[in-house]
C-alpha cells in the first residue's frame, strides 16, 4: 500500500488528543496473529472493536487482532471527512429501484437509516465523547430544473407504492424552502433525521477500548505484500518493519485496497476532495447565525456540496467538485493529499456569505481546509465480504465518500462473518447488509464503472460562485 506524500494537510479534525496518533501496543512487530487488520480508520476500528466485544459473553475465545497504520491513526478518509452521519433516504433510490429493484432499495435505505441510531447507542454506551448530534438533514436544490425532476420521480415512486420514510418531509415551495434553511435561492428541499460527529474522536476511541481488551496497534507501519506462502494455510503480510503470520485479514484499507489486492483495480478508485472549517472571528465579537440542521447543496444531478454545523458556531463544509472537472488528474486515482485541488481555496473564500441568508457581514472565513483521498467504487456500492478465492482475507472498503452511515454495520456484519467461517451471503441473511454490498465473483468481473458521471462538464454556474 503505497503512501508517496508523506506530508499530507492537517484536517481540523486531527487537532484532537493525540495520545494515540503514533502508538505502537508493543515496540517491535508481532510475528503472527489469529486476525490482521489493515487499516485504523472507522472501518478498521469498528471491526477491531467488534472482535474484541464479540467475546465478552464467555462463549467465544477472543482472537489475537493486530492493528496496521501506514500513518499515524485515522489520518486517511475518515480523519478527514465532513462530519456527516448521514442517510441517504431519497435521492439515490430512484436509481436504486430501477436497477435493483423495490425490495432492495428499501433495504439501502432501511440501512443508512438504521446506522444512525446504531451509532447513537454505541455513543452512549460506550460514553465515547465525539460531539455527537441527532439532527436533521437539509437537501436543498439550488436549480429548479434539477428540483423538478426530482420531485417528479420521488412523486412517481410514491405513486407506484414506494415507501418512503416517515420522516422525510418535503418542501416544493421555493420561497418556504429558502425560509426554512437560509440557503439563498432554493428551490427545493428535503429533510430527514440524521446525525454529526467528529469522526476521529469516534475512532481513536474505538481503538482505545479494542486495546485495552487486548488488540495490538501498530502504527507508522506500512503494508506492502500480502502473499499466501504458507504451508498451513496462513498469509504472509509483509510490511517495512518485517513480516506477520495472520490466520485471517480484514483488509481496511478503502482507497488504498487496489494497491494490496490487484482484484479491485478499476473498482476501487483512489480520488481526492476538499474539505474546510469556516468560522467567524472571535474578535468581531459577533455570533454566527445559527443553523439547525446538517446540508447538502445540490446544485445540478451530478455536483453537490456539504456541511455540518458545530456547536461552537464554526462550520465544517466539503465538495466544491466541480473545481476538479478541469482536469482529471486532480482528482482520480489521485493520492496526494498533501495538495489542494486548484481553486478550492477560493471557491470556498466567502462561502457562507454567498450561499446563506444572514452571513452578509460575519466575516467568516476559513479557519482550516485540507484535502483528503476517498475510495470511489465502481459501482459506487462498497464491496464487504470474504475475497472469492482466497480463504482467509476479508474486505470492506470502496465507500464512495459515504462511508459514516454504511461502515458500522458493515464492519460488524464483517467480523461476525470472520468468525464464523461463513459466506459472504450470510451477511445479508443474517445481519442485513444489502445484497448490492456483498463482495461478489459477479462484483469483481462488471467492467461498466459509474465513477466517471462524478466528472460530467457542468461549469454553467462555477464562475458565478468562485
Amino acid at each position: 500500500m503505497a503512501f508517496p506524500h508523506p506530508q499530507p494537510m492537517t484536517s481540523y479534525w486531527l487537532s484532537a488528543a493525540a495520545d494515540l496518533a503514533n502508538h505502537r501496543t508493543t515496540e517491535s512487530l508481532p510475528t503472527e496473529a489469529d486476525v490482521v487488520i489493515i487499516g485504523s480508520g472507522y472501518s478498521g476500528s469498528a471491526a477491531a472493536y467488534f472482535l474484541a466485544t464479540g467475546s465478552r459473553d464467555g462463549n467465544t475465545k477472543r482472537p489475537s487482532t493486530v492493528i496496521l497504520e501506514a500513518r499515524q491513526v485515522c489520518s486517511g478518509a475518515t480523519g478527514r471527512n465532513g462530519g456527516h452521519l448521514k442517510p441517504d433516504t431519497y435521492y439515490s433510490a430512484a436509481e436504486a429501484y430501477q436497477k435493483y429493484g423495490a425490495k432492495v432499495a428499501d433495504e439501502l435505505i432501511k440501512f443508512e437509516r438504521q446506522q444512525v441510531f446504531d451509532v447513537k447507542r454505541l455513543v452512549e454506551e460506550e460514553k465515547i465523547d465525539c460531539d455527537f448530534e441527532l439532527t436533521r438533514a437539509i437537501d436543498i436544490f439550488t436549480d429548479q430544473q434539477t428540483a423538478d425532476s426530482v420531485m417528479k420521480t420521488h412523486n412517481e415512486m410514491k405513486s407506484n407504492g414506494f415507501s418512503f420514510p416517515d420522516d422525510l418531509h418535503v418542501i416544493d415551495d421555493p420561497k418556504r424552502a429558502e425560509q426554512i434553511s437560509g440557503v439563498r435561492g432554493a428551490k427545493a428541499a428535503f429533510s430527514f433525521t440524521a446525525g454529526s460527529v467528529w469522526p476521529y474522536k469516534l475512532v481513536t476511541h474505538l481503538l482505545r477500548r479494542s486495546i485495552e481488551m487486548g488488540a495490538n496497534l501498530q502504527t507508522n507501519t506500512l503494508v506492502q505484500q500480502i502473499s499466501a506462502d504458507q504451508a498451513d494455510g496462513r498469509w504472509t503480510v509483509k510490511t517495512n518493519r518485517g513480516e506477520i503470520l495472520a490466520r485471517k485479514i480484514i483488509v481496511a484499507s478503502n482507497a488504498y485496497t487496489a494497491s494490496l489486492l490487484p482484484e479491485f483495480k478499476e473498482k476501487i478508485v483512489p480520488v481526492r476532495g476538499v474539505v474546510c472549517r469556516i468560522a467567524v472571528p472571535e474578535e468581531t465579537g459577533k455570533r454566527a447565525p445559527h443553523l439547525n440542521n446538517t446540508y447538502a447543496l445540490r446544485f445540478n444531478p451530478e455536483h453537490f456540496d456539504y456541511l455540518i454545523s458545530r456547536s461552537d458556531g464554526s462550520i465544517v463544509v466539503g465538495g466544491a467538485d466541480r473545481c476538479a472537472v478541469e482536469k482529471q488528474a486532480y482528482w482520480y486515482e489521485n493520492t496526494d493529499d498533501s495538495q489542494l485541488i486548484p481553486e478550492t481555496e477560493q471557491y470556498f473564500t466567502g462561502y457562507m456569505q454567498r450561499m446563506f441568508n444572514g452571513w452578509e457581514d460575519s466575516k467568516a472565513h476559513i479557519t482550516d481546509i485540507w484535502s483528503g483521498i476517498m475510495g470511489w467504487s465502481n459501482d459506487s456500492m462498497p464491496f464487504v465480504g470474504r475475497l472469492p478465492g482466497k480463504p482467509g482475507i476479508y474486505v470492506t472498503a470502496g465507500f464512495t465518500g459515504h462511508g459514516m452511515p454504511r461502515i458500522l454495520g458493515c464492519s460488524k456484519a464483517l467480523v461476525e462473518l470472520v468468525q464464523s467461517d461463513g459466506e459472504t451471503i450470510d451477511m445479508n441473511t443474517k445481519n442485513g447488509i444489502p445484497i448490492p454490498y456483498l463482495l461478489t465473483d459477479a462484483r469483481l468481473e462488471d467492467k461498466t464503472s459509474d465513477i466517471f458521471s462524478y466528472a460530467q462538464k457542468d461549469e454553467s454556474d462555477l464562475k458565478s460562485r468562485l
